[in-house]
């Protein structure tokens, strides 16, 4: 597919950019008809998924173009409310696309449940458990497939079971592990069957087999799917030359190490960790939301991941190579997302990001989400330590003061350009500029 079809993309009316993608074959004409017409979710869908509704909740969904990863260009749909996310996964995306693209694996894709039972906080017990656990893998590996057999005729099922002990306040935490090859699903429900069942059973038989004087050693607590899914992990890289990072009276190379020194930071402060980790997010979970996963587990997942050796750090790092004047950027997170299951396959806007995005299979899918959180890294890390964060940002709430005032139409444009160039960008002084600009066109 031709670039040239996307350029100036962003300056296109709504029913332009829905020609376009008529046209290139992307979306059929019924479903740019659609569009047009503001269909989506109903609201007697919206009655069936949670509860005590009274209406639903649209959030904007726009488009990352020609992003490359593994030499492959896709079209990413990414729903957010905040201004600039968009702009800037397509702005980073395509300074990046201009050489070798993403570079993206994944490097292993199990998700990861648990169940605990309680017990005596005693070394001997501990032992014990952990032995038992070690020898009877294949026991709990076949009680998970009994569980929930449908999934073994599409290749996943159970595939490791690995034990831990926790003591806090004189109590004894026994864990059992249990790590599933879900297949296309996020696989929570399928997940939550089978840990249910090992909760059952393993209980039963280790109270059985340890137990002295029939008296349970063990009571089941709980057993649940995790969501430190670090057994879900992708990894993204790129590589790009300084030049393409230049900025008005800044090198790019200049703009390249500052970006690794940012990197280095969120390295070692919490304070700046989060944010940086933030921004990432703002991409991942655009794309995870717009295809219908659960942006609350990737959240937490990523964040977990985050402080995987004690500290929490910035998930993506950057260095310059100064002899070669390349910036290297390295991305590595869990993804536990889904093709099918859930509200994937219920939601009319997560069937449209599916047609967008081509119908990928899960592991592709973890790919391009995590391409779009470093690209979005990217473009903040270039603001933030060129011109700054508030340059592009102050322009697109100018938009968004223009908007709150009453603006419409050809008015939104016009108002947030004169809100830009006035020294004070808020609705007092939007309201006073809009009556200026409507009173001019009444003189007309």
């Amino acid at each position: 597919m031709s670039k040239k079809i996307w350029r100036h993309f962003h300056k296109k009316t709504l029913a332009e950019r829905w020609q376009v993608l008529e046209e290139a074959g992307i979306l059929a004409a019924e479903t740019c008809q659609s569009l047009a017409e503001g269909e989506g979710m109903s609201l007697e869908m919206a009655d069936q998924m949670i509860e005590n509704v009274i209406t639903t909740y649209q959030i904007p969904m726009g488009l990352s173009l020609n992003l490359k990863v593994n030499d492959k260009a896709y079209i990413v749909p990414m729903v957010t409310e905040e201004p600039s996310v968009v702009a800037a996964s397509n702005f980073a995306g395509q300074i990046v696309s201009v050489g070798s693209g993403f570079q993206a694996e994944v490097i292993s894709r199990l998700m990861t449940g648990q169940v605990c039972l309680t017990g005596p906080d005693d070394p001997n017990t501990q032992k014990a458990f952990a032995d038992w656990v070690s020898k009877h893998q294949e026991t709990i590996l076949e009680w998970a497939r009994t569980a929930y057999p449908a999934i073994l005729k599409y290749g996943g099922g159970p595939r490791a079971v690995r034990s831990a002990y926790y003591s806090y306040q004189e109590r004894g935490f026994y864990l059992i592990y249990l790590d599933v090859d879900t297949q296309e699903a996020m696989g929570a429900n399928m997940m939550n069957t089978m840990l249910e069942a090992v909760k059952e059973q393993s209980c039963l038989a280790l109270n059985q087999a340890l137990a002295e004087d029939d008296k349970p050693l063990f009571d089941p607590l709980m057993a649940i799917l995790s969501n430190h899914a670090d057994q879900c992990l992708v990894r993204v890289q790129c590589d790009i030359p300084a030049r393409k990072l230049s900025r008005p009276g800044l090198a790019g190379s200049l703009v390249a190490q500052r970006i690794a020194y940012a990197s280095d930071l969120a390295q070692v402060d919490a304070y700046r960790a989060a944010t940086h980790n933030k921004g990432i997010m703002n991409g991942i979970d655009a794309v995870v939301l717009a295809t219908g996963n659960d942006w609350r587990a990737i959240e937490a997942g990523a964040h977990s991941y985050a402080v995987k050796d004690g500290a929490y750090r910035g998930l993506a790092i950057w260095t310059y190579d100064e002899n070669n004047e390349r910036l290297k950027g390295e991305l590595c997170l869990p993804l536990a997302v889904g093709t099918v299951g859930g509200s994937i396959g219920i939601h009319p806007q997560a069937k449209l990001s599916q047609d967008l995005l081509g119908h990928l299979p899960a592991q592709e899918l973890m790919q391009v989400i995590a391409a779009i959180g470093l690209a979005q890294n990217l473009a903040a890390l270039r603001a933030l330590v060129s011109e700054g964060i508030q340059s592009g940002h102050m322009a697109l709430h100018a938009r968004s003061v223009a908007i709150q005032v009453g603006a419409e139409g050809e008015e939104v444009a016009q108002l947030a350009k004169a809100l830009a160039e006035s020294t004070n960008i808020n609705q007092e002084t939007a309201r006073d500029l809009l009556a200026d600009l409507r009173q001019n066109k009444t003189d007309e």
